[in-house]
């Protein structure tokens, strides 16, 4: 555990843990560039990060979303016990903000009660990454953490209690999940679950020093000879796209306009990052 300096970032982002225990093969955390001086799995823990949030948000003149789970999950092992996440939701409930959080974790329903809180007086959006329709691939991508259908579920909770959801349909990984079958699989879910919208930057994945070595020791683990293909078909690329990606991306689009959810991935970041106050408003006085 730190003592931490400060909890928000210039655009209101948090982040109260520092690494990750769900072991997602491809994690773009990983990666060198943000100077993690700690093993990733060594959760580094923001031990007063609600005391920093409260004096932030004491200190804002004008309310607005607070986001996280943009670099760390919210929901991580560790969060059952110390509770930081729940302390920090019931601050910004309490002072009016609105929550744009992101999680891969059915352990958010653990804080039901806040985030239709939240959503009562400003904006609660929840964001939840979808990857891989295939359960017994899901483990092996995403292996400490909800399953796809797992998380499915949690879509259709939310839906069911009026909280707003957007996806994040990403990584698509090439050669190994990048099918047809696949994307249905996903978009089927998104479809039920009435998701606002989704947020698909192309159908791949990024590689950078760090989480680039990673991800190769673990498709030789699970994946024999994968690493090869990837070498020679993409060498130190940062950003590898799927050979089908012209085709998926068509498959995409067209489903999300058929069933009218938002996919624009500038007019999803408005939406979550844009404040709603539907706190009580005083009525004024007619002037005399």
């Amino acid at each position: 555990m730190v003592e931490a300096k400060g909890i928000l970032s210039a655009k209101n982002g948090m982040n109260i843990y520092r690494g990750c225990t769900h072991g997602c093969i491809y994690c773009d955390s990983r990666s060198k560039c943000y100077q993690m001086k700690h093993d990733f799995e060594d959760v580094q823990v923001k031990n007063n990060a609600p005391q920093l949030l409260e004096s932030a948000l004491r200190s804002k003149r004008k309310k607005c979303m607070i986001g996280t789970g943009a670099m760390s999950d919210p929901y991580i092992h560790i969060e059952e016990e110390l509770q930081l996440t729940r302390t920090c939701l019931s601050l910004i409930a309490d002072y009016g903000f609105g929550l744009a959080i992101q999680t891969k974790s059915s352990r958010i329903l653990r804080d039901l009660d806040l985030l239709l809180a939240i959503h009562k007086q400003a904006k609660c959006v929840v964001q939840m990454t979808l990857t891989t329709y295939d359960e017994d691939l899901c483990r092996v991508l995403e292996p400490d953490v909800s399953t796809t259908r797992e998380r499915f579920e949690v879509l259709k909770i939310l839906r069911d209690h009026g909280i707003p959801t957007i996806v994040w349909l990403s990584p698509i990984l090439p050669l190994i999940n990048d099918t047809d079958e696949n994307l249905r699989g996903l978009m089927d879910y998104c479809i039920e679950a009435k998701v606002k919208g989704i947020i698909c930057f192309g159908m791949g994945l990024t590689l950078r020093d760090g989480n680039r070595e990673y991800f190769y020791g673990k498709l030789d683990e699970h994946f024999p000879k994968m690493k090869e293909k990837y070498i020679a078909r993409y060498g130190d690329l940062y950003y590898v796209a799927s050979p089908r990606s012209e085709r998926l991306m068509a498959i995409f689009q067209d489903l999300c306009r058929r069933y009218k959810i938002m996919h624009s991935v500038k007019d999803c970041f408005e939406y979550f990052q844009a404040f709603e106050d539907r706190g009580p408003r005083q009525m004024s006085l007619p002037l005399a």
